[in-house]
């Protein structure tokens, strides 16, 4: 399967913490699983805000935000570990897929339901990266190869993400959550179109 081009594969701490994860026996699918279970962290640390007070609420945004790094760390750690242990396991695409997927919405939506945001957002937002990644697939299964061209490929959402958090933390939420859904959304919506022009122009030829 095609991988997701991500610079810090090559960067040496990566390179170390997956050949100490491979050395131990990780499993790939068990890191994917440990992924989505940050991203559902981090969705439920957004969506926390609506109900802390005090210092609790810019732990709940920094928390969060320290969350989708991690998920965003095991995506890059999974593939890494399984071919460094030389293992294909027959079902490590929808290990590799589907938690994703679970990701994405759980901490967009979180995001949306935040202090300071708004659910319609969040619920645009969350099924407009869902269609980014529902295109993808579609074209690879007709034949074309896998895209993964922005401008709001996963790694920029969670980018967006992170940034509105690190924001909000600064009591900010009243202004970022709003415009980072909707940058997400409309960023998304491109991407999908792009994903499929590109894909159908494959096709054709």
């Amino acid at each position: 399967m095609d991988r997701r081009p991500i610079a810090a594969r090559q960067a040496r701490w990566s390179i170390r913490l997956a050949e100490a994860l491979a050395s131990r026996g990780a499993s790939a699918n068990v890191i994917s699983v440990w992924g989505m279970i940050a991203g559902i962290s981090a969705g439920l640390a957004f969506g926390g805000t609506n109900h802390a007070d005090g210092l609790l609420v810019p732990v709940a945004w920094l928390g969060g935000a320290a969350f989708v790094g991690l998920r965003l760390m095991a995506n890059m750690l999974d593939g890494m570990v399984a071919e460094r242990r030389g293992i294909c396991s027959p079902v490590g695409s929808l290990y590799n897929e589907v938690p994703d997927r679970v990701s994405d919405v759980a901490t967009i939506l979180g995001l949306g339901y935040a202090s300071g945001s708004d659910p319609v957002y969040g619920w645009a937002a969350a099924l407009l990266a869902v269609l980014t990644a529902y295109v993808r697939a579609q074209v690879a299964v007709s034949g074309a190869p896998q895209d993964f061209r922005g401008p709001m490929a996963k790694p920029h959402r969670m980018t967006v993400v992170i940034i509105a958090a690190v924001v909000a933390a600064a009591g900010w939420h009243h202004l970022v959550c709003r415009p980072a859904l909707g940058i997400i959304a409309i960023g998304s919506a491109i991407t999908a179109w792009r994903r499929l022009e590109a894909g159908a122009r494959f096709l054709s030829r």
